[in-house]
């Protein structure tokens, strides 16, 4: 029989034996001495009856304990009741440990002097003192004050145990709503309806939902308060599709709704995107005059702004007599799913009041759009508010971060989480050790993820995918060993990154390997990214053929990326006939796509096919293409420097361009002689030099090189593929000044050490 279940003892008294030692066979001295700490009659008559006048037959000790509107009025009250002899009337009694335990001035600890000098407390004084206990949220004390209750032979009634129960925390639903259940059972209070909706919410708060179900099952489900508890639950577990259906069960018995059923259903209307639902909804309400309030029109919006509806969730807005920050987050979030970035700042911009959770919708609206320099400085604004951010914030900025390689910017973030004590839960830790791997810092990363007391399979997915673009495939394929031997299912995700791993490294034998065994092994089917994996990893090794047969024998069609995939390989090899073929099939499905166009004029530059190069540079003025600009990001002193190639815009642009001009002159002499393969201007050789010497990552050596210090790694983020001749003066960078370069490029990581790239010259 289950241990949550067992039989109870026929004797209340000996109930708690049984049933409830609830871990406070030691804690209970302890509890009671605090709960009996004022028990001499010195401290119930501190107040002087003299302090307030006699009653008078009009103005009985009643009718004063009514009109009681503080403790010093009650005291005073009290103190009476005592000179008077009054105080042993039952009535008087009630009165007074209500107050104490119910008013909002009333007072736990007076109300105990009280009770203790009750010879025998009838069942409503336990309850008022039950209840009170639950109204400051003192559990432990209520539980205790029950079993005392047990002790001395009075029985519970209706009214107990919705007042211990209300308002439970978690860990206290967890401790004790099983076994207090059973003493529900036991009592015969299993049917009440109070009682029932009492224990759907404290098995609700447990999370086990399903319990909870099965209490709802049985009720009569007459109470609208039932409902609500069961839709209450539903959202907290997050499970939206049951609030919906259940609503639908509600609507066909026709119990009356309130403002707080509408509340919970058009939440779950609001993450479901249901429109339909949510409309219903808002039509009750009017039909039946629902009274509107703050938090059912915040509901509103929030519903009608998540499905898209934004004229209707302004007009709302319009019309609310009071707005607080809720309301004006919801608006701006409403905005910010429909992409409509600048509107949505309009609105935040505006608000009179801001808390944590606007900053951090506002800066993820920023990071959805790939607004990532823009999402930083909002951070900087919110931290000169002083709004202290959460770990939600946390995340979204370590994301702003990684993408920008700001890892001074990260490293800051991860002082400021252990220093004012930011919950540094799994999701932070991922964020973390994402940051580190897209800024080049696998070894904090792997410090890190050794670090972490708990790991989900994200935790090392991340590190798996940040180990292989780094270049460390043969680590990557050991973490995704280890992975599989703590038992972790690996998903879509964490086979790119092993399949990434293996084309980086060019180890083919074992791509072919893993990606058989997505399906074998571990019953996940290849998608489109693992077929580009696949005609990636084929085609830089220069099994074109093989590559092309892949893409034949897709079961689905190849988009532009897998195309694209083959194509980069062409490039490498410089096979401008099968370029030719993939470039076609990319442009059919992607006409305007500018990378496609340049990188076949880099192959026909390539391969001194120069009518065809010019062809290509015809078609793309003829139809309005435009090459995408090199774009350079480099970090310095926790601000985020941008360059374009011939950027002349940068404060610090003459002493760039000089030092520039002493790079050349040294790299030269260590041997460096520009490599213009790859540019496709129909100009002379010296133009070509100049073009390639102008590339934004050039320009970001430059800068780094002049506002670091010696020894200081230099970390570039570029928006495209680094070319031949910049690779080329990385790696002579790197030997001549002595510093590690860290390059971040569209395909992958180069980290520049000593004359020589991570990359083996492999990308």
């Amino acid at each position: 029989m289950s241990k949550w279940f067992m039989p109870l003892s026929s004797h209340p008294s000996d109930i708690h034996i049984l049933q409830i030692p609830l871990n406070f066979s030691k804690q209970k001295p302890l509890i009671f001495t605090r709960i009996k700490m004022f028990s001499s009659s010195a401290s119930l008559a501190s107040v002087s009856p003299t302090h307030i006048t006699p009653p008078t037959p009009q103005t009985p000790l009643v009718t004063l304990l009514e009109t009681c509107k503080s403790m010093d009025h009650l005291k005073q009250i009290h103190s009476q009741t005592i000179k008077t002899g009054l105080f042993t009337n039952p009535t008087i009694q009630n009165k007074l440990i209500a107050f104490c335990s119910n008013h909002e001035n009333g007072n736990m600890n007076y109300a105990c002097q009280v009770f203790d000098k009750i010879p025998q407390p009838s069942v409503f004084v336990w309850n008022t003192m039950i209840k009170g206990y639950s109204r400051i949220d003192c559990h432990k004390n209520g539980v205790l004050m029950y079993l005392d209750m047990l002790n001395s032979d009075v029985r519970p009634d209706n009214y107990t145990f919705p007042f211990l129960l209300k308002g439970f925390s978690r860990d206290f639903a967890l401790e004790f709503g099983r076994e207090l259940h059973c003493h529900v059972v036991k009592f015969g209070f299993g049917s009440n309806v109070f009682v029932q909706n009492a224990l759907i919410s404290v098995y609700c708060l447990c999370g086990e939902i399903d319990v909870a179900q099965g209490i709802f099952d049985m009720s009569c489900k007459d109470d609208v308060v039932t409902w609500n508890a069961m839709f209450s639950g539903y959202n907290r577990m997050k499970r939206y599709e049951d609030t919906r259906k259940l609503f639908g069960q509600m609507e066909r018995k026709g119990v009356l709704f309130t403002s707080v059923t509408c509340v919970l259903v058009l939440s779950a209307c609001a993450k479901l995107k249901d429109l339909d639902v949510g409309k219903r909804v808002h039509r009750y309400v009017k039909e039946c005059n629902i009274e509107p309030n703050l938090i059912l029109e915040n509901a509103l919006i929030d519903m009608y702004a998540a499905c898209g509806e934004m004229d209707v969730a302004l007009e709302i807005f319009g019309m609310m007599r009071n707005k607080d920050v809720i309301s004006w987050t919801s608006i701006v979030s409403g905005f910010l799913n429909r992409g409509q970035i600048d509107l949505a700042r309009e609105y935040f911009d505006e608000m009179p009041i801001k808390d944590y959770v606007s900053w951090t919708a506002m800066i993820d609206g920023y990071l959805r759009v790939n607004r990532f320099k823009e999402a930083l400085t909002l951070f900087r604004e919110m931290q000169a508010s002083n709004i202290r951010p959460d770990e939600f914030t946390m995340v979204s900025i370590l994301s702003a971060c990684a993408h920008l390689g700001a890892l001074e910017l990260g490293e800051w973030i991860k002082t400021y989480i252990d220093k004012y004590k930011v919950k540094n839960d799994t999701f932070v830790g991922n964020a973390l050790i994402d940051m580190y791997c897209k800024c080049g810092s696998v070894e904090k990363a792997r410090s890190l993820f050794k670090e972490m007391p708990r790991k989900d399979k994200f935790t090392w997915t991340a590190m798996i995918v940040g180990l292989a673009n780094n270049g460390h495939g043969e680590e990557a394929l050991n973490m995704f060993s280890e992975m599989l031997r703590a038992s972790i299912k690996p998903d879509e995700v964490t086979y790119v990154g092993v399949l990434c791993a293996c084309t980086h490294t060019g180890m083919v034998d074992e791509g072919r390997k893993y990606f058989a065994g997505m399906t074998t092994q571990h019953g996940i089917e290849p998608n489109v990214t693992h077929y580009g994996c696949m005609v990636d990893l084929l085609g830089r090794a220069g099994h074109l053929k093989e590559a092309l047969e892949v893409i034949n024998n897709m079961p689905v069609k190849p988009n532009s990326i897998v195309w694209g995939a083959l194509l980069g390989a062409c490039r490498v090899h410089r096979d401008a006939e099968m370029a030719e073929m993939a470039a076609k099939q990319i442009l059919e499905l992607d006409p305007d796509n500018g990378a496609v166009y340049v990188l076949l004029c880099n192959i026909y530059a390539a391969c001194n096919k120069l009518d065809k190069l010019r062809e290509v540079r015809q078609l793309m003025l003829d139809r309005g293409i435009k090459k995408t600009p090199g774009c350079s990001l480099i970090e310095m002193n926790g601000v985020v420097h941008e360059f374009v190639a011939g950027d002349q815009s940068h404060p610090e642009t003459k002493e760039i361009y000089l030092k520039l001009e002493k790079m050349s002159r040294d790299l030269k002499f260590a041997g460096y002689s520009p490599d213009t393969s790859e540019v496709f201007l129909d100009v002379g050789e010296e133009d070509k030099e100049s073009a390639v010497y102008q590339h934004s990552e050039k320009l970001a050596m430059a800068f780094g090189l002049i506002n670091s210090e010696t020894g200081t790694t230099i970390r570039i983020v570029k928006n495209l593929r680094m070319c031949v001749d910049c690779h080329r003066v990385a790696k002579l960078v790197s030997k001549v000044y002595h510093r590690e370069v860290v390059v971040r490029d569209k395909t992958r990581f180069h980290h520049f050490r000593d004359g020589s790239c991570s990359c083996k010259d492999y990308w």
